[in-house]
């Protein structure tokens, strides 16, 4: 695979799998975070590999299929300049019910044909276990990702909200390049846990909402400025939206001290957490993309870096990750 090294390359732990510092998590171009044309989204995948940002993170649930297809039709005649990673493992629910999960090999096997059908692709290069499932053993579940391995059409292989346990199991059954897990300076506690862990085992940590859900860039400045699905989230509501925006402006205050956006210094704190994390922020703008990637020529002191993290210390934002039923689902 040819990669360009304009951002600041890391490598995957032991896999060999050199990535973006800063990746595209792909997630809001297909309608989670508002409306999104596939002509704009295409544009900003292509506009994002030409400004190096090589490592494009989808998943088959991400409007159920419809953010492989468009990243499948953005990276045609560019497929040698991109990481690609998907996902596979989640399953669609009834109205208002919490997404399902499977991790039978069998459903492993049809969801990467599937996958890379859309993506119009011979192989992924990522293939993450989107959520594990609690009822099929991980040995299980990872030895058939294996078998794509064997077959070609993977080339190295993810789990994403998987505690420490189950990584060491995944890890004994086939080497695991990357764990991703929601990471920011709001959300820190089961990341920080999990990183301790992938470290030990030479894993590259994944580092996803890495501005948590926008609320770290600084420009949700009032209760009434959330919608969507921002609105459904515990940190965002009523009750605990105070005491999260009073954390973040601590940061919005850092940020215009350094000369950079609370967005650009909110990602290097994340990158300087070690050279084996990463962060796939997400976004629709070609704007807020080349923002972000400003963060990569941030440096900051060790004694910045403490200074933000005693700001907003583990633990200190209200309210979970997810609305119950997500909780459920993650860090098992």
């Amino acid at each position: 695979m040819v990669t360009t090294q304009k951002l600041g390359h890391r490598t995957l732990g032991k896999s060999g799998l050199p990535v973006s510092a800063i990746g595209l998590g792909c997630m809001s171009i297909s309608g989670i975070y508002g409306d999104a044309e596939d002509a704009v989204s295409e544009a900003l995948i292509q506009h994002a590999i030409d400004q190096g940002v090589d490592h494009l993170d989808s998943s088959d649930m991400y409007g159920w299929g419809h953010n492989e297809e468009v990243i499948g039709r953005a990276i045609k005649g560019r497929r040698d300049r991109v990481v690609l990673a998907s996902k596979f493992g989640q399953t669609k629910s009834g109205p208002g019910q919490p997404n399902g999960v499977d991790g039978r090999p069998e459903y492993v096997m049809a969801a990467c044909e599937a996958s890379l059908k859309r993506l119009g692709v011979d192989v992924i290069d990522l293939y993450y276990q989107h959520r594990v499932d609690p009822n099929v053993p991980v040995e299980d579940t990872v030895g058939a990702m294996a078998k794509l391995v064997q077959q070609g059409k993977v080339r190295s292989l993810g789990l994403s909200e998987a505690r420490p346990d189950r990584i060491r199991r995944a890890h004994a059954v086939h080497p695991i390049a990357a764990v991703q897990t929601e990471y920011s300076l709001l959300y820190r506690e089961d990341a920080e846990e999990t990183r301790a862990t992938t470290r030990e085992l030479g894993i590259g940590f994944v580092a996803y909402a890495p501005l948590g859900r926008g609320f770290l860039t600084g420009t949700i400045q009032n209760f009434s400025d959330i919608d969507g699905r921002r609105a459904a989230h515990p940190r965002f509501q009523e009750e605990n939206f105070a005491r999260n925006r009073a954390l973040v402006a601590q940061i919005e205050a850092m940020a215009k001290e350094k000369g950079c956006t609370p967005a650009q210094l909110t990602l290097a704190w994340v990158l300087a957490q070690g050279p084996d994390v990463v962060a796939i922020p997400g976004t629709r703008y070609a704007a807020r993309l080349d923002e972000n990637v400003g963060a990569l020529s941030l440096k900051l002191t060790p004694a910045e870096v403490e200074r933000m993290s005693a700001a907003i210390p583990a633990g200190a934002a209200a309210g979970t990750r997810y609305p119950p039923g997500g909780m459920k689902a993650v860090y098992l």
